[in-house]
């Protein structure tokens, strides 16, 4: 009998471990099928690109986080693969923040340059543009040359024809049907006019 009284403790206590870990079994399956309402994911803010890739936890006042957005993580791949991330947080916490986003995309640009051209990097870049703004500078100063040039051209031109066309005036208006016009100037031809209508 007694045998029998130690065998059905032995029995009920295995059986609710079994219900136990059925049960938790059953507890755990419901989270892991409960993964669809995501309001829990929606409110917790998602990791900006450079804690995304340095697979690091990012914490609500990250120094990245307003300049490398998680829809840009081509932006922080390049910068991180030139400069790295400790030098790029270094360099922003010395910043004030009125600067950081300019020095952010003025690293950017200069590790797309590195990456374009590893020998001269933006320097290369910054030369190519310079050689192309003196190419402008010149066309631009022969351009104005030929403008000056074509208006004293053009001041020469009118006055050469207000110089012919002065000239010309007095010829085309003769002052002879003026004179002609004066019979009372000689006493002389006065008389000789009325001396037959006296004869």
């Amino acid at each position: 009998m007694e045998c029998s009284v130690k065998t059905t403790p032995a029995l009920n206590i295995a059986t609710p471990i079994s219900h136990s870990s059925s049960s938790t079994s059953s507890d755990s399956s419901p989270p892991s099928g409960q993964s669809p309402p995501p309001p829990p994911p929606a409110v917790v803010l998602s990791p900006c690109a450079a804690c995304k890739i340095l697979r690091r936890r990012c914490v609500e006042k990250c120094v990245l986080a307003p300049y490398f957005p998680p829809t840009e993580p081509l932006k922080f791949t390049i910068a991180h693969r030139v400069f790295g991330a400790s030098n790029i947080i270094k360099l922003l916490q010395e910043l004030p923040e009125s600067h950081r986003a300019d020095a952010v995309s003025s690293m950017v640009y200069e590790a797309n340059a590195r990456i374009r051209d590893p020998i001269y990097g933006c320097a290369g870049a910054i030369c190519h543009l310079q050689k192309q703004v003196g190419e402008l500078q010149a066309e631009l100063a022969k351009a104005q040359a030929e403008i000056v040039n074509m208006q004293s051209q053009q001041t020469n031109l009118m006055a050469l024809i207000c110089m012919e066309m002065s000239q010309q005036q007095p010829q085309e208006i003769p002052n002879q049907p003026y004179e002609s016009l004066n019979f009372f100037s000689d006493d002389a031809n006065l008389g000789a006019v009325w001396e037959p209508l006296w004869t």
